[in-house]
């Protein structure tokens, strides 16, 4: 996410430090560069020459100029700039009515299915009781998608064959109400702007269920286009939000840092993912962080409290403490580290990731794999007695694991130098570095 525009402001700010003391014509020539990035990026032109003008207006002054820290004063009027492009403070759902009915709209291959059964298992977390309803009955196989969804995530799916659908979304806001559930959210078949038929009947599904939210949904990979679409379905609909799909992939950013400026309408939430729980309320402090180069370990901290088992962490900091570590804590805490996202998904939240990825996010994810899958081919004898692995377990760990004997050895060693390392820092300090650290350090 945002990999080339990152690494281009991160090389202009890195110059604009080392100048000590800015001129206006320094400022000038940095701008200029974050412009070009920008448009790179497949930022909408309207919103980075807007966001380029401000930041110069705010820049270029005493503040900045005469600063004992001129290039931090600077990058943090852009961090500041970037964010209220972005909407400035989280959006959140308005969910007070009983039920609340969320209409998903937007265009085919979007994401809008997944984004509902994901929104679902969100509002379950925060103690909602939701209801998803297949209102798409031009895709094939949506519906079953759908049910299969629901009951990935445990909630109830309302489907009526041979209904319209807003006679579909208006009989799952009756169900809801009924039974006790307080949000419905529509999944609707994908369409475009320029079909006046199928967008009429959207306006029809809007004036029948009077929905709290209508959201769109917007695949981010196609940059500028998002924002063209989210303009139409606003101006028919009335849109209340935008939830952006396929972040994750999308290395330019350019719709992230457009569609609220130029729509005036909210993002809400981002896909991060494929998983069910690849969803994240956005905020854009902490995506201009990111953008930026400075990480967002607030995020990180968060689905780490979520995800991580928390007996698991304090079992394994008591036997670190006592120097006992196994291959089966290396395996546990492998395991643990996947719950997170990828490997590049982890640097991506971390400061300074940018200068830490030096291999590519495939090199890292096959390193990952391919000790997650040597350690799961041991017996368990062997991953809590590592002593006892000889060359004929090592041929077998290789064979079971569809790998080579080199990488087994290269695992285990990494594993006695971890140990070693262990040992020295739990002698001076009582604790000891996490096993996962010294594997994916080496």
């Amino acid at each position: 996410m945002f990999e080339s525009l990152t690494a281009k402001l991160t090389d202009v700010f890195a110059r604009l430090r080392g100048r000590g003391m800015l001129s206006e014509e320094d400022v000038a020539s940095g701008l200029r560069e974050i412009r070009r990035a920008l448009l790179e990026a497949d930022v909408h032109y309207k919103v980075a020459k807007e966001l380029i003008e401000r930041i110069r207006e705010k820049a270029v002054g005493e503040a900045v100029l005469e600063s004992l820290t001129p290039g931090q004063q600077l990058i943090k009027i852009i961090r500041n700039e970037l964010a209220e492009t972005m909407g400035g403070g989280r959006a959140t759902l308005s969910l007070d009515r009983r039920p609340a009915v969320v209409l998903l709209v937007g265009l085919q291959g979007s994401g809008k299915t997944t984004t509902a059964a994901k929104l679902a298992a969100l509002l379950k977390k925060e103690g909602r009781k939701p209801v998803l309803a297949a209102a798409d009955v031009v895709r094939p196989a949506a519906i079953d998608q759908l049910e299969k969804l629901g009951a990935q995530v445990d909630v109830p799916v309302v489907s009526r064959p041979g209904f319209a659908p807003p006679e579909i979304a208006a009989a799952a806001a009756d169900w809801a109400a009924g039974s006790l559930c307080d949000v419905v959210l529509v999944d609707t078949a994908g369409r475009l702007q320029i079909d006046d038929e199928m967008m009429g009947e959207l306006e029809a599904m809007v004036a029948k269920t009077e929905p709290s939210e209508v959201l769109l949904v917007a695949d981010a990979m196609t940059g500028q286009e998002a924002v063209n679409v989210a303009g139409a379905f606003d101006e028919r609909l009335g849109l209340t939000g935008i939830v952006l799909t396929k972040l994750d992939g999308d290395a330019r950013g350019g719709a992230a840092l457009s569609i609220r400026y130029t729509t005036g309408r909210p993002i809400v939430y981002v896909g991060t993912g494929e998983k069910i729980d690849g969803i994240e309320p956005f905020h854009p402090q902490r995506m201009a962080d990111r953008i930026l180069g400075m990480g967002d370990v607030v995020t990180l901290i968060e689905q780490a409290e979520e995800r991580i088992d928390r007996e698991k962490a304090d079992g394994l900091v008591k036997r670190l403490r006592r120097n006992r570590l196994t291959l089966q804590d290396f395996l546990e805490q492998l395991e643990e580290m996947q719950k997170l996202g990828p490997v590049s998904t982890i640097l991506e939240r971390l400061p300074g990731a940018a200068r830490l990825r030096s291999s590519s996010d495939s090199d890292e994810e096959a390193e990952m794999k391919r000790a997650l899958a040597i350690l799961r081919s041991m017996t368990v004898e062997e991953r809590l007695n590592p002593s006892i692995i000889g060359g004929s377990r090592k041929k077998r760990i290789a064979r079971g694991s569809g790998t080579k004997v080199r990488d087994v050895n290269r695992v285990l060693s990494r594993f006695e130098e971890a140990k070693r390392a262990l040992k020295l820092v739990g002698g001076r300090r009582g604790k000891g570095r996490s096993p996962l650290d010294m594997l994916e350090a080496s």
